[in-house]
């Protein structure tokens, strides 16, 4: 997916913040070299675009990869993280057979496209809403397939950081939709014990993309949180 899945919490929270989407490496609008990566090196992105923006801190947040990066901004420049919004998302890994599945997905599309037999059901997986489904797969049915390959690598290769998250002080936001099939709830709560300043999960109706399918408990949850943050 891409920057424009996070259209509901800009409308929400423009008014009265300054709110910046951005696409990570292999996604939307951003230059790829095609090389692998990783999340911590897309944490160093977010990073180099804070400097870019003349930020020094701000509230870091993202949906599932997005909270993955998130998650390795706080770890690698604490300093600079006032507080975390963390959706749908994990410290850990995808069981074997869950990966696996995704993998057998992700073959199938690097070899004959996002054809309807397998966008149907990834769009059912992460999205589930017959409108916003249909807008998400003439996306990808208008992108080239082989842009599949290193963003699933870096997805597939990834790092357990859950016994790291003690190291993470900040304030922290975890959402997760209760349809959520892609990465269950107790992941989510796994997630949210082990930050110091999270309360607890806060759970919204949705699957995977909650955020943009379900935004009001979404976009309420992150306000009160951005309300209640320390100066």
């Amino acid at each position: 997916m891409d920057h424009e899945m996070f259209a509901p919490q800009v409308t929400a929270l423009g008014g009265d913040y300054r709110v910046i989407t951005w696409d990570e490496r292999g996604h939307g609008k951003t230059e790829f070299d095609g090389k692998p990566f990783s999340y911590w090196d897309s944490a160093s992105d977010c990073l180099g675009l804070l400097d870019h923006l003349g930020i020094k801190r701000t509230v870091v947040g993202g949906m599932s990869q997005g909270g993955f990066l998130s998650l390795r901004v706080a770890l690698t420049s604490p300093e600079r993280v006032r507080a975390l919004i963390l959706l749908d998302t994990e410290s850990g890994v995808p069981a074997e057979e869950t990966r696996a599945a995704e993998q057998g997905m992700v073959d199938m599309w690097l070899s004959v496209g996002p054809i309807d037999d397998l966008a149907n059901p990834v769009a059912a997986l992460i999205i589930d809403d017959p409108v916003e489904n249909q807008k998400w797969i003439a996306k990808w049915q208008a992108g080239k397939k082989e842009a599949m390959l290193e963003p699933a690598r870096c997805l597939h290769g990834r790092d357990d950081i859950t016994d790291r998250l003690g190291e993470i002080a900040c304030p922290a936001l975890v959402v997760h939709g209760t349809s959520d099939v892609a990465i269950e709830m107790h992941k989510a709560e796994i997630l949210a014990a082990g930050l110091s300043g999270c309360d607890g999960v806060v759970k919204v109706p949705g699957a995977h993309a909650a955020n943009l399918t379900h935004p009001e408990p979404v976009n309420a949850a992150i306000l009160d949180f951005l309300a209640r943050l320390p100066d």
